[in-house]
């Protein structure tokens, strides 16, 4: 199962969007702490609606802390950024993957870059500085989706 990271998110209702995103295509959710809200701050429930009981969603304490427990299962990070050396059409996506996505403000430090054995970025015109991050996710996880043919069926 092709799975969503949410590195230290910083806007509750981009966070409840991704994981309302996830709950509807059958993707499993990681959130690296710490986040900047709590989860029970009501932007963040409205905005995953009645779908943050329906996903699958694992906190990790740390980012160390998530390092250690995807090492350990066998997963690829691949992270989608602004520069990302790949495009998220052009990649091959595998198995088990995980897109990790940045904080709304600073995307991600050093080490989680390095850590990471693929970047893969949306191309947009280059005036622009970069798309929401909820909408970043969801182009990003339908290309992997597509590519694994892993949308569910309907009414699955």
């Amino acid at each position: 199962m092709l799975r969503l990271a949410l590195y230290q998110p910083d806007i509750p209702q981009n966070a409840g969007t991704m994981i309302r995103l996830a709950a509807c295509l059958g993707v499993a959710v990681d959130i690296v702490e710490p986040a900047a809200f709590d989860v029970s701050d009501r932007h963040f429930r409205r905005s995953g609606m009645d779908y943050i009981e329906r996903a699958a969603v694992t906190r990790h304490d740390s980012f160390r802390a998530f390092e250690a427990w995807r090492r350990e299962a066998g997963r690829r990070l691949v992270l989608a950024e602004t520069d990302g050396a790949s495009t998220h059409t052009g990649f091959a996506f595998r198995p088990g993957d995980i897109v990790m996505v940045g904080r709304e403000s600073a995307g991600v430090p050093p080490e989680v870059y390095a850590a990471a054995e693929a970047s893969v970025h949306v191309p947009m015109r280059r005036d622009l500085r970069s798309l929401n991050v909820a909408v970043a996710a969801a182009m990003v996880v339908g290309e992997a989706l597509r590519q694994l043919h892993g949308y569910p069926a309907a009414g699955e």
